[in-house]
């Protein structure tokens, strides 16, 4: 098996590095805090506890440790600008796992890896939580590639028992579809922190589908990739469940309450993101810009999202 880097930690980073490691890959994966005591206790006891490391898997905290010419970055798309722009990479293909939209630049994750850097950008997308994956519990994921050839090699390597990859070269679409789900997936929290029930989630859960595809169409991407694993798949999953933390962000908004402070909620940063666009018809990623800004309270939403004129679906 082809050695693999991880860079990025936190749980889903460490998630992907088990699961590897446990494939039989040799893989390193890079902490930018705390290498040391995870390499010592085999352990990500902050971010994904209970979940014990294969012994084939290295953790380091130096970036001269990483020396595979494929590296996934697991890391927040808020952070990757910055990391890709202040450090060298030796790796020839570059995989984002992020899911959102650049605030300083508006741009998505391979756009940055490709703004910073001459390796070639993926990207891994999809329906599934860190605890799924370490548990080698069945997950199918999007690779996006706008190279198909580098794509098909990326799928036969990364794919695992347990862990499936679908190809395509609509990365746009790919993209868009985890950055977009995110936004819904507050809204629906919120729904459900409001009290507002089960069918009010699953209606905005439909329109909130149709939203994603026309942000998506008029950025480029193809209507069926939004059907998929990266925007269908992915939104099924978030929006039905406390593990989603953007899920989570939109419970406690409703409810008047706050995650802890270094929760990474990328689906807040989409959706201010796409308002400030201005396109047309993005109603529900106005309304969680306007709810998590405190412009607008979730009954008020809820009234003008009700009101809103009636037309043919």
């Amino acid at each position: 098996m082809a050695p693999l880097d991880i860079i990025g930690a936190g749980a889903f980073g460490t998630a992907l590095a088990i699961t590897y490691a446990k494939a039989g890959h040799p893989v390193t994966l890079w902490a930018r805090d705390g290498a040391a005591a995870m390499q010592e206790t085999r352990e990500n006891t902050r971010r994904l506890p209970g979940a014990r490391f294969p012994e084939t898997l290295r953790i380091t905290g130096d970036l001269a440790d990483l020396t595979a010419d494929c590296a996934l970055l697991a890391l927040p798309t808020q952070s990757l600008g910055p990391f890709l722009a202040a450090t060298p990479l030796a790796a020839k293909t570059l995989v984002s796992c992020a899911k959102g939209i650049d605030r300083a630049t508006g741009l998505g994750p391979t756009a940055l890896i490709a703004q910073h850097s001459t390796a070639t950008p993926a990207q891994l997308t999809g329906p599934s939580f860190a605890v799924d994956i370490a548990a080698s519990l069945p997950t199918a994921l999007t690779l996006a590639c706008a190279d198909d050839t580098t794509g098909a090699a990326l799928q036969a390597r990364l794919s695992t028992a347990t862990l499936r990859l679908y190809r395509t070269t609509d990365v746009i679409g790919a993209e868009l579809g985890g950055a977009l789900k995110n936004v819904v997936a507050i809204a629906a929290g919120a729904v459900i922190g409001a009290g507002l029930g089960d069918s009010a989630r699953a209606a905005l859960m439909a329109r909130g589908l149709s939203e994603m595809t026309r942000i998506a169409v008029a950025e480029g991407a193809e209507e069926a990739t939004l059907k998929g694993l990266s925007g269908l798949g992915d939104l099924i999953l978030t929006c039905g469940s406390e593990k989603s933390r953007n899920f989570r962000f939109g419970a406690a908004l409703a409810r008047g309450e706050s995650l802890p402070p270094d929760t990474t909620v990328e689906g807040l940063h989409t959706a201010r993101q796409i308002a400030a666009r201005g396109q047309a018809d993005t109603p529900i990623a106005a309304a969680v810009a306007a709810l998590a800004d405190g412009r607008a309270d979730v009954a008020t939403i809820a009234d003008m999202l009700l009101n809103r004129p009636l037309k043919p679906e």
